[in-house]
Parts: C-alpha cells; sequence; structure tokens
C-alpha cells in the first residue's frame, strides 16, 4: 500500500472545509465524490497533495442515483464558489466516480451534476478503481462502504479485474438504530457518529457488519485475495473490520479517515 497514505490523509484532514487563502498557483486535480451520506470536492496540488475543499452530509443520492438533482448542483456550486474564493482562481474541470455495478445509463446524472455546477467531467470512473489510484494495492480486494452501497473490487498485478456492488452501507446501519432506539433516521445519524456511543452502537449493528462481511466474502471467493482494504466513511465504524476479517478469514486493513480514500483518488485520475 501507498506509504504516503496516513500523511495524504492527514493533510486531507487539514484543509477540508478550512477557509486560509491557499498561496498556490500550480496545477490542480480535482476530484467530486457524490456519496449517498456525504459530497466530498477536494483539490490536489500538482503532486497531488490535498490544498483545498469541501465536505458535507448531504441526502442527494441513493444507491449510486441522484435523487435530487437541483439539490446536488445547488450544494456542489456553493462548495465550488467556497473552495475558488480560498484558491484565488476558478475550478474548470474534475473527475468523478460512480459505484460498480449500476448501469452507465442510470448514474450519467452524477456528470451532468457537475456540469450543472460549471466544471467540465474530465474522468468518470467506478468508486473502488478511483479508492485504489490512491491506496496502490497490487493484490487484494479494495472495498469501498458508503452511505448506501458496498462496492468490492478485486485487484491483481495493480489492475482491477472484477467489480460489484450490493445496496447495503450506512444508511441500513443507521436504520437499525433507528428501530432499534425508537427514533428519527436523523437522530439515528447524530447518534451513529458520536464517538462517545461506538459500544452502544456496535451492540446494535452487528448483524449489519455481519451481512457486509458476507456480501465481500462471496464475492472475492473465486480470487486469491491476499488482504481486504475496506474505504468509505462506514469503514470507520469501531468493529466493522474484524467482523470482516472473522467472516473472511482474511487480513483487514481500514486506513486513517476512510472517508477521504475515495474523494482523493478521484482527483488523481483528472488531468
Amino acid at each position: 500500500m501507498n506509504p504516503k497514505l496516513d500523511t495524504i490523509l492527514k493533510k486531507a484532514e487539514k484543509v477540508l472545509n478550512a477557509s486560509e487563502p491557499v498561496s498556490y498557483r500550480g496545477p490542480v486535480h480535482v476530484g467530486v465524490d457524490l456519496g449517498t451520506a456525504y459530497t466530498v470536492l477536494i483539490v490536489l496540488d500538482e503532486d497531488y497533495n490535498p490544498i483545498a475543499g469541501r465536505y458535507q452530509f448531504a441526502q442527494i443520492v441513493r444507491d449510486g442515483l441522484v435523487v435530487d438533482f437541483i439539490g446536488a448542483i445547488r450544494l456542489l456550486s456553493q462548495m465550488k464558489a467556497e473552495v475558488e474564493e480560498q484558491l484565488g482562481f476558478t475550478l474548470e474541470q474534475a473527475a468523478t466516480s460512480y459505484p460498480p455495478g449500476v448501469a452507465m445509463a442510470e448514474v450519467k446524472a452524477t456528470r451532468n451534476v457537475l456540469i450543472g455546477a460549471g466544471l467540465e467531467c474530465s474522468t468518470f470512473l467506478d468508486e473502488p478503481t478511483a479508492a485504489n489510484r490512491l491506496l496502490q494495492v497490487e493484490n487484494g480486494a479494495v472495498v469501498d462502504i458508503g452511505g448506501g452501497t458496498t462496492g468490492v473490487a478485486i485487484i491483481e498485478n495493480g489492475e482491477v479485474v472484477y467489480t460489484a456492488d450490493e445496496a447495503t452501507g450506512g444508511t441500513q446501519f443507521s436504520l437499525v438504530i433507528a428501530g432499534s432506539m425508537g427514533i428519527s433516521f436523523e437522530e439515528a445519524e447524530t447518534f451513529k457518529k458520536n464517538r462517545g456511543n461506538q459500544s452502544r452502537v456496535l451492540a446494535m449493528v452487528r448483524p449489519v457488519m455481519q451481512k457486509v462481511g458476507t456480501i465481500i466474502a462471496r464475492h472475492i471467493e473465486p480470487y486469491e485475495v491476499e488482504r481486504i482494504y475496506l474505504v468509505g466513511g462506514t469503514s470507520g465504524m469501531l468493529g466493522i473490520r474484524e467482523e470482516v476479517e472473522a467472516i473472511t478469514g482474511i487480513e483487514t486493513i481500514v486506513p486513517s479517515k476512510p472517508l477521504f480514500v475515495t474523494p482523493i483518488g478521484i482527483a488523481m485520475t483528472d488531468g
């Protein structure tokens, strides 16, 4: 795995949603991740170091499909304007992604959101492949557990040889919490994100984590997978790495700040 990964992720955490002006004036690489739970716009310098960006919880996408087209354009336009003010120049283009297994005809709205926000879509690729641009896995499985789906990519000799996607992700975790506690979905989301509640959350959602593990196990079974790498916001939940490792019997790794892996990988494909 990329030895500079942790350094890059820490830089991303520092610059995302920051407001200080950026003095950099060279070429940039821009990535947009329209996720089920979070929308992320990130800007990298010519050496692929994060320099600016925004991320925000927003339910504008469901299972890889844009369900609030106008809302998505409005949010991305706002993010773009804020980042441009920091940078002191206009962003012209960006790369973006989609969950594997979703028909291209159904996900083209993602590209149109970028166009609606004033960005030319330079690259359009599946999420696990994008994540591996940063991870640089030679042999293994990259699994993107997002808000709505779990995407699996099998990597052999640095190349993606298989992708799949199933509709289980952070939304299902929140629904289970809401049902168990008798609270609204929004309240469950807030409860889930509170680090002080992680032990209680784990007790409620372990069966969903096991379902994710089963999904992964089924898709990787025909391949010789050395390690599994979990990315996406849901991968940061307490206990999910252990559950996946127990079910698959394969060493499982979660990078720091897994939410930012795919957006950075997307940006690395721009240009």
